[in-house]
């Protein structure tokens, strides 16, 4: 035991030895450990202690917070896009090939701390769930959207301690914009269902995500193939992400827009609203959330989404 426990730290020490030096200091980023206490906390605060809180409690109205808190993260969504893209992917960054600048650059270390907020934002989100357990609506805590919020901060956070910057950025880029429009498609929603009207461009938003990850994919990939002074292990993380989501979504897509078509309107219509969600046909399901990247919300209940998906 003592020699696999010292095997482990070696391994740890030399793994970080690699670390962008840059970041030494930065909140969160001195070690893996706190990240990973805050997304383990969240797994159980969501699907235990939250839920054994609320159990005996009425839920909670929180229209006026939902509606907040969605447009909040559609400015905080813009202000990531545009930091990444002045920094970087607007002002000369190459989407063939773009390696790490480690400089000390007013431009570099404008990316790297873009890059931290990126990863920031990641816990700002686990306020989605937290929303869905204060209203009581914990059939919508399914296994995929934890796994999906739970995981994300601490797969960005192995970004950000060593490359924070270069060709893996795109992947924040491109969700970033995606985030700004779902997130004021959630807002418009939240706001009540006289502003369902508004709401009629749900299926161009999953359409949306769909080329996001396509993008994605294409260009994380390319660098399988060409010479560039970029981690490759980086580009299997991004790539391979893009791909599930991809597949995913598309099965998504198939049941909201394709096969709804085929299937007789009792199995598919809850309350007026289609209830199957992102390739599950669990009733009322929250679809899978990716951070990356997602099927927009399209049940409603007092004018609050049922189901959301990043």
């Amino acid at each position: 035991m003592a020699q696999i426990t010292a095997s482990v730290a070696q391994f740890y020490n030399r793994t970080m030895e690699l670390r962008d030096k840059r970041v030494d200091g930065w909140i969160l980023m001195d070690s893996p450990l706190p990240t990973l206490l805050l997304c383990l906390s969240y797994v159980y605060g969501v699907t235990s202690l939250g839920p054994w809180i609320m159990k005996n409690k009425e839920s909670l109205n929180l229209r006026k917070a939902l509606v907040a808190y969605n447009f909040f993260m559609v400015l905080f969504s813009v202000y990531l896009f545009m930091e990444l893209w002045l920094s970087g992917w607007g002002t000369g960054y190459s989407y063939r090939c773009q390696p790490v600048d480690f400089s000390h650059s007013p431009k570099a270390m404008r990316m790297a701390n873009a890059c931290w907020w990126y990863y920031f934002s990641k816990f700002i989100e686990f306020a989605d769930t937290i929303f869905f357990v204060l209203r009581k609506k914990f059939n919508q805590v399914t296994l995929l959207h934890v796994i999906h919020h739970g995981c994300m901060p601490m797969s960005v956070w192995f970004g950000v301690r060593f490359t924070p910057g270069g060709h893996s950025t795109f992947f924040g880029l491109l969700n970033s914009l995606v985030h700004i429009f779902m997130y004021t498609y959630y807002g418009i929603a939240a706001m009540g269902p006289k502003y369902t009207k508004f709401l009629w461009w749900k299926k161009y938003m999953t359409t949306f995500q769909l080329m996001q990850f396509i993008g994605i994919i294409v260009h994380a990939f390319q660098l399988l193939f060409i010479d560039c002074n970029y981690p490759k292990a980086f580009v299997w993380w991004i790539g391979g992400h893009a791909v599930m989501f991809f597949f995913l979504f598309m099965d998504f897509y198939k049941q909201a827009y394709l096969r709804r078509r085929t299937t007789p309107k009792s199995n598919k219509i809850t309350n007026g609203h289609l209830a199957t969600l992102n390739g599950h046909t669990n009733k009322q399901s929250n679809g899978l959330h990716n951070g990356l990247h997602n099927a927009p919300q399209h049940v409603h209940e007092n004018g609050h989404s049922k189901s959301k998906t990043h």
